[in-house]
């Protein structure tokens, strides 16, 4: 049961971090493409895969079984948009910005792909 309970946590504050950097992101660069969005993606799935390398079992931190489910499963998990990026690119779509709807599901995929890449490595140059 104790797992639920830092996972459950751990998808707070991913999702305050998230509700935080979205809103950054869109003070500065505006609403009418989802920014905040994709950053998040990206940042996400670099941080996710830099800590599934660093601490997996050949990584260079042994973090306990529960805090790698409060990191990847609650905050990453809190954290990322994959549900709201649905959403955005449909609305997108159903406006007629279908540019801006296929630049959202490339951008993300591509983006995001390359940053859980470089979070890995990142990890793996480490635990060398």
């Amino acid at each position: 049961m104790d797992v639920y309970l830092y996972i459950a946590l751990g998808s707070a504050l991913g999702g305050m971090a998230r509700y935080a950097c979205n809103g950054w992101i869109a003070q500065q660069f505006g609403e009418t493409f989802p920014w905040g969005t994709i950053t998040v993606n990206i940042v996400g799935s670099f941080l996710i895969g830099f800590v599934a390398m660093l601490t997996g079992p050949d990584g260079r931190l042994m973090v306990p079984g529960h805090g790698r489910d409060f990191v990847m499963i609650g905050v990453f998990g809190g954290f990322t948009t994959f549900s709201s990026f649905s959403l955005q690119t449909l609305a997108l779509a159903r406006d007629g910005e279908w540019f801006g709807a296929g630049s959202n599901v490339v951008l993300t995929v591509l983006l995001c792909l390359a940053a859980v890449w470089a979070g890995h490595s990142v990890a793996l140059a480490l635990n060398r």
